[in-house]
């Protein structure tokens, strides 16, 4: 049988064979563990009370939320410039460049708070009006894993739009884990947006969502193509205001528009535009 310190070294020997390991010392990749947990006191800015057993009143809300955003700033600079460097593959005199426009986009997050609050509460309104066995917005707050992955999706979104890397992705898979809604930060979703049920949803990158829209489990808003040369290109359907897509329903490309005002059947799959006040079922 072979000892612990032969297992030990085989280990050791694969990560300069196969890599994967992320070194303080080098140009590392931002930590997962560190972006969760900014992310955790992002999701308690925005909900104070609602996700941890926490003493909250007049008096100590001012005192809790400033350690909130002192903390966030300060570790979610650090894991941004990290992703900075990474990315630009920066020497040590960049680093400092990186450093500063790390902390410009920590602080820019902080400051865009109240308006993410602002159509996070559109978000949790459009789930109550939206679902006859909601009974308070309370209730959606606390329960709903699709309003979890929309509060997490507004702000991955805004970090990617500001142009930071890795971050938001690790954020948006993070809420794919734990609600089994996948989407992708750099999407365009409008305002009161309601993912009813939510396992299995699946919205792509370049995917523009508007205003009121409602979609149900398994509703996947994807590309026809998956070619790697179409990484710049729109590749994901353009859902207009007020539309309804019903469960497992599939709406596939780039250059498909479902109108305004339609509503797609469940199990349906899309592959061309739908004019605006439609009703789409399987034949």
């Amino acid at each position: 049988m072979k000892t612990i310190d032969t297992a030990v070294e085989n280990i050791l020997e694969s990560y300069k064979n196969y890599g994967g390991i992320n070194l303080d010392e080098a140009i590392n990749f931002p930590n997962r563990q560190n972006v969760i947990s900014v992310l955790t006191d992002l999701q308690s800015l925005i909900f104070p009370g609602y996700r941890f057993a926490e003493e909250i009143d007049s008096d100590t809300l001012r005192f809790l939320t400033g350690e909130r955003v002192n903390r966030i700033i300060s570790m979610l600079t650090k894991e941004i410039q990290k992703a900075l460097v990474f990315v630009t593959k920066s020497n040590n005199a960049e680093k400092m460049n990186c450093f500063k426009l790390a902390e410009n986009a920590a602080y820019a997050l902080v400051e865009e708070i109240p308006e993410i609050r602002r159509k996070i509460g559109l978000d949790v309104q459009a789930a109550f009006d939206g679902d006859p066995a909601a009974k308070s917005n309370e209730e959606v707050i606390v329960s709903y894993p699709g309003l979890q992955a929309i509060t997490i999706y507004r702000i991955a979104h805004f970090l990617s739009v500001s142009g930071v890397p890795v971050i938001p992705r690790i954020m948006s898979e993070y809420a794919h884990g734990h609600t089994g809604i996948d989407i992708n930060p750099a999407a365009k979703i409008g305002e009161s947006f309601f993912i009813d049920h939510g396992t299995g949803v699946v919205i792509g990158e370049s995917c523009e969502i508007g205003n009121n829209v409602k979609i149900y489990q398994g509703v996947t808003l994807g590309a026809l193509s998956v070619k790697k040369e179409l990484m710049n290109k729109k590749r994901h359907p353009t859902i207009e205001d007020n539309v309804t897509i019903y469960a497992n329903a599939t709406i596939l490309g780039g250059k498909t528009v479902i109108g305004k005002g339609s509503v797609i059947g469940g199990n349906t799959w899309v592959t061309e535009s739908v004019p605006p006040n439609t009703v789409l079922t399987q034949k």
